[in-house]
């Protein structure tokens, strides 16, 4: 995702939007800060990256309320070279930021008067990490002095100590790499009791064709140790997964394997649903459902928790988006054409279309706030990210801000 406008002349364009911290809402608990103070006034982290010429940059903007009608700006907000992600528990007060620059995650405090103020850091050098990317959820935060970062390019889970700043292990992730293939980790892992199970898919190097092999990694967090489950099956790029009411796992392909399927046509795998027991760690051999017979034919993918335990999958809608030969997947994972379907899991999965919700990006990120459950929706040229609601399934823009944004967090 690229676009090039200088840099300047971008925060210049940005509406100035001051952002105090107002008195609490009635009803919420104080919260202690770093400090020492407290406060009740919900606050949150958006960290964004604005892209000019071939640099990046990040901005972490800090904000009282995910509701505005003028963009945020980038003006006050916490500057971070290239592209950086800001993790940490939610309303805990303290952020953590890293980035493409460096192995180093640092921690930044949020003050009584809502700033961000810059705390120790720790390297991830030792263990083979020249930079951190990818998603806000490859960190996985388990205790207040626990937490875990799934590290693809070593093929290990790191285990760090988010209170005194130090790295206490590291779990090896045997079967994880693929020849000639691009390993990548899920947007939203899955947490059940004592399990992080986080899905795997691979896209070769060169073309960006599907591998057809499906992959999770069940860590166990109360001894530090993981399984990584492999199987090849008819269908790839299963980076997606809910837990039914019936306790098991459902996985399905995400919207980027959806579109190179219906780029490439039948030399690329179907899309599929699969159903996995995270007690026995297996895969239900029994159950395999191709995502275009749930939607009449059409192109799906991606499975999304809802609120009030509703499920989505995203449709694209060939009316919104003209597929060419020329057509790359990746645009056509990005384009404003998938709509929303709500789907009932079990033995016999269903999909129907659901009312009020608008089509969007297939590429969504889910971001929790108070909650209300959000939906990232990035501009065609990236140059702009939208929350949007899903929380009372109207699609509405809550917030928009410049650049493409990968991470959010309740700090308060």
């Amino acid at each position: 995702m690229r676009f090039t406008i200088p840099l300047r002349s971008l925060r210049l364009a940005i509406t100035v939007l001051a952002l105090p911290i107002l008195a609490g809402c009635p009803g919420e608990d104080p919260t202690p800060t770093p400090d020492g103070g407290t406060s009740t006034q919900s606050v949150y982290a958006i960290t964004t990256q604005v892209r000019a010429s071939d640099d990046s940059q990040s901005y972490i903007i800090v904000t009282d309320s995910v509701d505005h009608t003028a963009p945020l700006s980038l003006d006050n907000a916490t500057e971070v070279p290239g592209r950086a992600l800001g993790v940490g528990i939610p309303k805990s007060g303290s952020l953590f930021v890293a980035g493409s620059e460096g192995p180093t995650v640092t921690r930044y405090n949020l003050t009584s008067d809502g700033r961000l103020e810059k705390g120790t850091s720790v390297s991830f050098a030792n263990q083979g990490v020249l930079s951190i990317g990818e998603y806000q959820h490859q960190f996985q935060f388990i205790s207040e002095t626990k937490a875990y970062y799934f590290d693809g390019r070593n093929s290990k889970v790191i285990v760090w100590n988010p209170s005194d700043m130090s790295v206490t292990g590291a779990i090896n992730l045997t079967g994880l790499a693929v020849n000639g293939a691009i390993q990548t980790f899920a947007t939203l892992p899955i947490r059940r009791e004592n399990q992080v199970i986080m899905p795997l898919g691979w896209r070769t190097t060169e073309t960006g064709d599907i591998v057809t092999k499906v992959g999770l990694i069940v860590v166990d967090t109360t001894n530090d140790t993981a399984k990584v489950i492999t199987k090849d099956e008819r269908c790839g790029y299963v980076r997606d997964g809910v837990l039914g009411p019936d306790g098991m796992l459902y996985l399905a392909t995400e919207v980027y394997g959806s579109a190179v399927r219906r780029v490439k046509g039948a030399t690329a795998p179907p899309p599929c649903l699969l159903r996995f027991n995270p007690q026995t760690l297996e895969f239900d051999s029994s159950f395999f459902v191709e995502l275009e017979k749930l939607v009449n034919g059409g192109t799906a993918g991606s499975l999304l928790p809802g609120p009030n335990g509703t499920v989505y999958l995203r449709v694209f809608d060939e009316k919104s988006f003209e597929v060419k030969d020329s057509t790359v997947p990746r645009a056509l994972a990005s384009a404003p054409a998938w709509t929303w379907w709500q789907i009932q899991l079990g033995d016999s999965p269903t999909a129907t279309p659901a009312v009020g919700l608008p089509a969007s990006s297939g590429s969504t990120f889910l971001f929790e706030a108070n909650g209300r459950t959000l939906f990232t929706e990035f501009a065609t040229d990236s140059s702009s990210t939208s929350l949007r609601e899903l929380t009372d399934q109207s699609g509405k823009v809550t917030a928009t801000y410049s650049g493409v944004s990968f991470s959010f967090v309740q700090l308060r």
